[in-house]
Protein backbone atom coordinates (compact mmCIF):
# COMPACT_ATOMS: atom_id res chain seq x y z
CA UNK A 1 0.00 0.00 0.00
CA UNK A 2 1.59 3.57 -1.06
CA UNK A 3 2.15 6.01 2.20
CA UNK A 4 -0.49 8.08 3.55
CA UNK A 5 -0.61 12.25 2.41
CA UNK A 6 -2.27 14.73 4.95
CA UNK A 7 -4.59 16.64 3.43
CA UNK A 8 -6.22 19.72 4.25
CA UNK A 9 -9.72 21.75 2.78
CA UNK A 10 -8.98 24.34 0.59
CA UNK A 11 -12.74 25.49 -0.64
CA UNK A 12 -15.92 24.50 -1.61
CA UNK A 13 -17.27 25.62 -4.97
CA UNK A 14 -20.28 24.89 -7.23
CA UNK A 15 -19.57 21.53 -9.42
CA UNK A 16 -18.56 22.71 -13.07
CA UNK A 17 -20.00 18.65 -13.92
CA UNK A 18 -22.95 17.99 -11.84
CA UNK A 19 -26.07 19.90 -11.40
CA UNK A 20 -26.85 21.28 -7.75
CA UNK A 21 -23.39 19.24 -6.44
CA UNK A 22 -21.01 20.95 -5.05
CA UNK A 23 -17.32 20.57 -5.34
CA UNK A 24 -14.74 19.91 -2.03
CA UNK A 25 -11.80 20.67 -3.01
CA UNK A 26 -9.18 19.65 -0.68
CA UNK A 27 -5.19 19.59 -0.97
CA UNK A 28 -2.13 18.03 0.11
CA UNK A 29 -0.20 20.04 3.16
CA UNK A 30 2.95 19.12 1.91
CA UNK A 31 2.58 20.39 -1.81
CA UNK A 32 0.37 21.50 -4.32
CA UNK A 33 -2.06 18.97 -5.58
CA UNK A 34 -5.48 19.33 -4.35
CA UNK A 35 -8.01 16.30 -4.96
CA UNK A 36 -11.80 17.44 -5.89
CA UNK A 37 -14.69 15.80 -4.68
CA UNK A 38 -18.14 16.35 -5.74
CA UNK A 39 -20.63 16.43 -2.61
CA UNK A 40 -24.87 16.98 -2.06
CA UNK A 41 -26.16 20.47 -1.08
CA UNK A 42 -26.42 19.14 2.57
CA UNK A 43 -22.84 18.16 2.71
CA UNK A 44 -21.62 21.15 1.34
CA UNK A 45 -23.99 22.97 3.68
CA UNK A 46 -22.59 20.82 6.73
CA UNK A 47 -18.96 21.06 6.13
CA UNK A 48 -19.55 24.94 5.40
CA UNK A 49 -20.99 25.54 9.19
CA UNK A 50 -18.70 23.31 11.24
CA UNK A 51 -15.52 25.60 9.59
CA UNK A 52 -17.75 29.26 10.40
CA UNK A 53 -17.68 29.56 13.81
CA UNK A 54 -19.76 32.61 13.80
CA UNK A 55 -22.90 30.95 12.35
CA UNK A 56 -24.27 28.30 15.09
CA UNK A 57 -27.74 26.54 13.55
CA UNK A 58 -30.40 26.56 15.88
CA UNK A 59 -31.14 23.06 16.50
CA UNK A 60 -28.19 20.00 15.95
CA UNK A 61 -27.18 19.10 11.86
CA UNK A 62 -27.25 15.22 11.74
CA UNK A 63 -23.56 15.77 11.75
CA UNK A 64 -23.33 17.98 14.91
CA UNK A 65 -25.63 15.22 16.95
CA UNK A 66 -23.30 12.19 15.45
CA UNK A 67 -20.68 13.77 17.34
CA UNK A 68 -22.86 14.65 20.57
CA UNK A 69 -23.65 10.81 20.31
CA UNK A 70 -20.06 10.08 20.07
CA UNK A 71 -18.90 12.34 22.73
CA UNK A 72 -21.87 10.75 25.36
CA UNK A 73 -20.39 7.55 24.71
CA UNK A 74 -17.03 8.60 24.69
CA UNK A 75 -16.11 7.45 21.09
CA UNK A 76 -12.99 9.57 19.59
CA UNK A 77 -12.94 9.81 15.63
CA UNK A 78 -9.06 9.61 15.53
CA UNK A 79 -8.23 10.12 11.54
CA UNK A 80 -10.15 10.23 8.05
CA UNK A 81 -8.39 8.33 5.39
CA UNK A 82 -10.10 8.41 2.00
CA UNK A 83 -8.57 4.70 0.39
CA UNK A 84 -10.00 4.28 -2.51
CA UNK A 85 -11.27 5.48 -6.31
CA UNK A 86 -13.89 3.36 -8.16
CA UNK A 87 -15.05 5.34 -11.02
CA UNK A 88 -14.93 8.60 -9.75
CA UNK A 89 -15.90 8.12 -6.39
CA UNK A 90 -14.22 8.49 -3.17
CA UNK A 91 -14.39 5.38 -0.60
CA UNK A 92 -13.76 6.63 3.36
CA UNK A 93 -13.08 5.00 6.21
CA UNK A 94 -14.01 6.67 9.45
CA UNK A 95 -10.91 5.22 12.56
CA UNK A 96 -12.71 5.88 15.89
CA UNK A 97 -11.44 4.40 19.33
CA UNK A 98 -13.45 3.73 22.25
CA UNK A 99 -11.79 2.45 25.43
CA UNK A 100 -8.46 1.87 23.82
CA UNK A 101 -9.87 -0.32 21.20
CA UNK A 102 -10.15 0.91 17.33
CA UNK A 103 -12.60 0.55 15.12
CA UNK A 104 -12.69 1.13 11.29
CA UNK A 105 -16.16 2.34 10.05
CA UNK A 106 -16.74 2.59 6.42
CA UNK A 107 -18.13 5.59 5.56
CA UNK A 108 -18.90 8.68 2.28
CA UNK A 109 -16.24 10.42 2.03
CA UNK A 110 -18.38 14.13 2.49
CA UNK A 111 -19.63 12.56 5.90
CA UNK A 112 -16.00 11.50 6.23
CA UNK A 113 -15.24 15.14 6.34
CA UNK A 114 -17.74 16.73 7.99
CA UNK A 115 -17.18 14.74 11.16
CA UNK A 116 -13.81 15.23 10.55
CA UNK A 117 -14.01 18.83 11.24
CA UNK A 118 -16.15 18.67 14.25
CA UNK A 119 -13.79 15.90 16.02
CA UNK A 120 -10.84 17.84 14.43
CA UNK A 121 -9.18 14.76 12.87
CA UNK A 122 -6.60 14.85 10.86
CA UNK A 123 -7.87 13.77 6.56
CA UNK A 124 -5.36 11.76 4.86
CA UNK A 125 -5.49 9.96 1.75
CA UNK A 126 -2.72 7.16 0.05
CA UNK A 127 -0.08 8.59 -2.41
CA UNK A 128 -1.50 6.40 -5.54
CA UNK A 129 -5.48 8.09 -5.26
CA UNK A 130 -3.36 11.49 -5.55
CA UNK A 131 -1.55 10.29 -8.27
CA UNK A 132 -4.82 9.15 -10.03
CA UNK A 133 -6.98 12.20 -9.04
CA UNK A 134 -4.74 15.30 -7.78
CA UNK A 135 -4.44 18.21 -9.90
CA UNK A 136 -1.61 20.13 -9.64
CA UNK A 137 -2.02 23.74 -8.40
CA UNK A 138 0.22 25.97 -11.26
CA UNK A 139 -1.03 29.39 -9.83
CA UNK A 140 0.69 28.86 -6.32
CA UNK A 141 0.63 32.84 -5.98
CA UNK A 142 -2.59 33.37 -6.81
CA UNK A 143 -3.57 31.49 -3.60
CA UNK A 144 -4.10 34.18 -0.67
CA UNK A 145 -4.72 33.47 2.59
CA UNK A 146 -8.51 34.34 1.66
CA UNK A 147 -9.24 31.31 -0.61
CA UNK A 148 -7.47 29.10 1.90
CA UNK A 149 -10.52 30.22 4.47
CA UNK A 150 -13.87 28.40 3.84
CA UNK A 151 -17.36 29.34 5.01
CA UNK A 152 -20.71 29.71 3.99
CA UNK A 153 -20.52 32.78 1.49
CA UNK A 154 -18.06 30.07 -0.51
CA UNK A 155 -20.84 28.14 -1.06
CA UNK A 156 -22.95 30.68 -3.43
CA UNK A 157 -19.95 31.26 -6.01
CA UNK A 158 -22.38 32.99 -8.40
CA UNK A 159 -21.90 36.18 -10.07
CA UNK A 160 -21.61 39.17 -6.99
CA UNK A 161 -24.79 40.99 -7.17
CA UNK A 162 -25.65 44.41 -6.13
CA UNK A 163 -26.02 44.71 -2.20
CA UNK A 164 -29.73 43.84 -1.26
CA UNK A 165 -29.45 45.51 2.29
CA UNK A 166 -27.60 48.85 1.30
CA UNK A 167 -30.90 50.84 2.46
CA UNK A 168 -31.04 48.69 5.91
CA UNK A 169 -29.31 50.13 9.25
CA UNK A 170 -26.73 48.13 11.39
CA UNK A 171 -29.83 47.42 13.77
CA UNK A 172 -31.98 46.08 10.89
CA UNK A 173 -29.50 43.98 9.79
CA UNK A 174 -28.40 42.25 12.85
CA UNK A 175 -32.35 41.29 13.49
CA UNK A 176 -32.42 40.05 10.09
CA UNK A 177 -29.16 37.74 10.64
CA UNK A 178 -31.09 36.37 13.63
CA UNK A 179 -33.97 36.04 11.95
CA UNK A 180 -32.28 34.30 9.21
CA UNK A 181 -29.95 31.83 11.54
CA UNK A 182 -33.52 30.93 13.37
CA UNK A 183 -35.16 29.99 10.00
CA UNK A 184 -32.08 27.82 9.05
CA UNK A 185 -31.43 29.98 5.89
CA UNK A 186 -27.45 30.07 6.61
CA UNK A 187 -26.59 31.55 2.91
CA UNK A 188 -28.73 34.43 3.74
CA UNK A 189 -27.02 34.83 7.06
CA UNK A 190 -23.50 34.95 5.51
CA UNK A 191 -24.63 37.42 3.35
CA UNK A 192 -25.86 39.21 5.77
CA UNK A 193 -22.99 38.63 7.85
CA UNK A 194 -20.74 39.96 5.58
CA UNK A 195 -22.73 43.30 4.93
CA UNK A 196 -22.45 44.09 8.57
CA UNK A 197 -18.87 43.24 8.39
CA UNK A 198 -18.59 46.04 5.29
CA UNK A 199 -19.88 48.44 7.75
CA UNK A 200 -17.73 47.73 11.34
Amino acid sequence: MSSLVRLNIKGISYSQTQSGAYALVLSEVDGSRTLPIVIGAFEAQSIAIALEKEIKPPRPLTHDLFKTFADRFHIVIKQVIIHKLVDGIFFSSLICERDKIEEIIDTRTSDAIALAIRFNAPIFTYENILDQAGIYLKMKDDLTAENDTLSIENLIDEPKKESSFSNDTLKQLNEKLNDAIQKENYELAAKIRDEINKRT
